[in-house]
């Protein structure tokens, strides 16, 4: 399955800097306002936040989808954590801004720890997913590879001018572009684009036409 994706001249340049973890551990903990950070071995992302209307749009619409799609199975236990920090100590960091633990078993946080998660302590979220406005280069290239490193089974990119869903699942230690969805079983990827082409400038009618499109989908039985 390929997939045509425009990216701006400018979003081709990348923002990863060299850094070590110490140096890694310092920025976290001294994070302006609304800002990311990714850290993948030696390199180091500032995500300086602030994305926007259509960011905002995009991922509230995701959030409601996710919501819909777990309505029908009441019986599915599912936790959203997006943006929150997952951490494997010593090697990669992440920030995605949707995290999506399915089946239980999600992270804890307890007093006096970090307020990250520690990947070394929990497990991987089933799927994470990147709202792709002004960072489709980084999110379809650096950021990739960072969840392959990670072992996330599914990372989504929501290209918000492109009005695509770029869906990757873990093969044999590498992504390969998916048209259904294996977290969210019997999603098909191309009603999520088709969601996304109902978009104008409201997302709630958007969400609720998907949910009425789910209605006669299979409902994963536990």
């Amino acid at each position: 399955m390929n997939t045509s994706v425009i990216i701006d001249a400018p979003a081709r340049i990348s923002s990863w800097h060299n850094a070590n973890w110490s140096e890694y551990l310092e920025r976290i903990e001294n994070l302006g306002k609304q800002e990311r950070v990714f850290f993948n071995l030696d390199t180091i992302w500032i995500d300086i936040g602030n994305e926007g209307i259509n960011h905002a749009r995009f991922n509230e619409l995701f959030t409601l989808i996710l919501g819909f799609w777990f309505a029908r199975q009441t019986n599915v236990k599912f936790d959203l954590l997006g943006g929150c920090v997952m951490e494997k100590p010593q090697t990669q960091s992440a920030a995605p801004d949707k995290v999506l633990y399915i089946g239980g078993n999600s992270p804890r946080w307890q007093p006096g720890e970090p307020r990250r998660v520690n990947l070394d302590l929990w497990r991987v979220p089933d799927l994470v997913a990147e709202i792709s406005d002004t960072t489709l280069a980084i999110d379809l290239d650096e950021k990739k590879q960072l969840y392959l490193a990670l072992g996330i089974p599914e990372y989504w990119v929501i290209d918000v001018k492109g009005r695509q869903v770029l869906a990757f699942r873990l093969v044999d230690g590498k992504y390969e572009q998916c048209s259904e969805s294996v977290a969210l079983a019997g999603l098909p990827i191309e009603l999520l684009e088709q969601t996304l082409d109902r978009m104008d400038n409201e997302n709630g009618n958007a969400a609720l036409w998907f949910a009425a499109q789910i209605q006669n989908l299979p409902r994963e039985i536990e």
